[in-house]
């Protein structure tokens, strides 16, 4: 058993990436893949509260909290903080999304200890004080602007918000301005008491880095010290239900964005691998159905392409299409008759085998990449599901059938499922 003295739990081996896990005596969980052959180490946390655990009034508190953490700590400065790993040549980050907070550092090998020693002085002794509160908040009201100013990026917002309604799923994880205006220190600091403790934060290394020298800089950090208090986490909201329709929304602009959405599956749910294979066929790159039909065919668009993404209790997956505003419909009319081909008679078994090629060319070349690395490690344990070593993933792949993309084709891209929004000039 890998782990520094006194470390509970045991570990998860993977023969051809040295991941392993433990569990310190205070509830952080930490897990590490090796990477022989390179110099860097990428290091990251993660916090299992995020956007979806906010009310409506308090929308935007966790992306602010995120912010703040940046402003100093009990022993750095915010210049200290932004010089204290640029100086080495490393990168200091983080970033809100729905279900996690995460801050992340990626440095020379060499420089792991400074890492581990920045990311918990930022995460676990911020000032959070009250003249920061108001100085960031100038700051992330303006980073709304940006988003409201940048079509195709608000386009995703208002999505969001058409197709989850008032769940928490809808929300702007920016906030809005009038939750963020409103927003006082002491919901910031209290979200920060009850979210930012070892039991609720994953710690997750990937590159030149053995599982033994990372518990012991994480300790050295006084990552192993921090008081183990229960993750009074915040309530899980109920399942998400969303709601298919279209709407359209009035703006001048250049250009009409659309976006199409529907409901899948969550990230456990095997039939995962059958959608993201369906996804790749369909709006996946130069050679998918859509940028063929869409772009090279029509020329209606230069942008277009499908997405998707899984969370712990749902998953989503859409499409979008920057268009002239006189092409709009046009554009619909194609996109909607592209689901309804995909929608009635699935893919070929040509198109199937291309498929799996294509992704499990991606995968691989992805383990080449120690951040890649690291975000799988956590993610295996922020969704709670099996490590896999890359020869069982890539054997998942191959084994998804025809019919089970057919199957998933049916149930999940019928034009009738989509929540359709259309941004642009009337």
């Amino acid at each position: 058993m890998s782990g520094a003295p006194g470390a509970a739990s045991g570990f998860r081996s993977e023969h051809d990436a040295g991941v392993e896990r433990t569990v310190l005596p205070n509830g952080l969980t930490v897990v590490s893949a090796q990477v022989p052959g390179v110099r860097s180490v990428a290091l990251g946390a993660w916090v299992r509260t995020a956007s979806i655990h906010e009310t409506p009034e308090q929308m935007g508190v966790s992306h602010m909290l995120e912010h703040l953490c940046f402003k100093g700590s009990a022993r750095r400065s915010a210049r200290e903080i932004a010089a204290s790993l640029e100086s080495l040549g490393g990168a200091l980050d983080a970033y809100t999304a729905r279900e996690h907070t995460a801050f992340q550092a990626r440095v020379l090998d060499e420089h792991l200890p400074q890492a581990a020693d920045v990311l918990v002085d930022v995460m676990f002794r911020p000032r959070l004080r009250e003249e920061d509160l108001v100085l960031e908040r100038k700051v992330v009201l303006e980073e709304i602007s940006m988003v409201e100013d940048t079509p195709d990026d608000i386009v995703f917002e208002l999505h969001n918000a058409a197709m989850w309604g008032d769940h928490p799923y809808g929300y702007s994880i920016l906030g809005t301005r009038e939750s963020v205006t409103s927003l006082g220190v002491d919901a910031v600091r209290a979200l920060h008491a009850r979210a930012f403790v070892p039991r609720n934060v994953v710690v997750a290394a990937a590159g030149n880095v053995t599982h033994d020298r990372l518990i012991a800089a994480l300790a050295t950090a006084g990552w192993a010290d921090l008081p183990a208090s229960p993750p009074a986490g915040s309530a899980a909201p109920a399942a998400a239900a969303h709601v298919p329709g279209f709407s359209r929304v009035a703006r001048e602009s250049a250009q009409a964005h659309l976006v199409f959405g529907s409901a899948t599956v969550p990230h456990s749910d095997p039939r995962r691998h059958a959608l993201v294979l369906v996804d790749m066929l369909l709006g996946g790159g130069m050679s998918s159905r859509l940028f063929q039909r869409i772009r090279e065919e029509l020329a209606l668009a230069y942008s277009v392409y499908s997405f998707q993404q899984f969370s712990r209790d749902v998953g989503v997956h859409g499409i979008y299409a920057g268009t002239a505003p006189e092409s709009a419909e046009q554009t619909l009319d194609a996109v909607r008759s592209e689901l309804a081909q995909l929608s009635t008679s699935g893919i070929t078994a040509d198109e199937l085998a291309l498929a799996k090629q294509q992704l499990k060319g991606q995968i691989t070349l992805s383990m080449e990449s120690v951040s890649s690395r690291m975000y799988r490690a956590a993610g295996v344990e922020l969704f709670g599901e099996p490590w896999l070593p890359l020869d069982d993933l890539l054997a998942r792949v191959d084994s998804v059938t025809l019919d089970a993309t057919r199957d998933v084709c049916t149930e999940f891209f019928a034009p009738d499922r989509q929540t359709v929004v259309h941004l642009g000039p009337q």
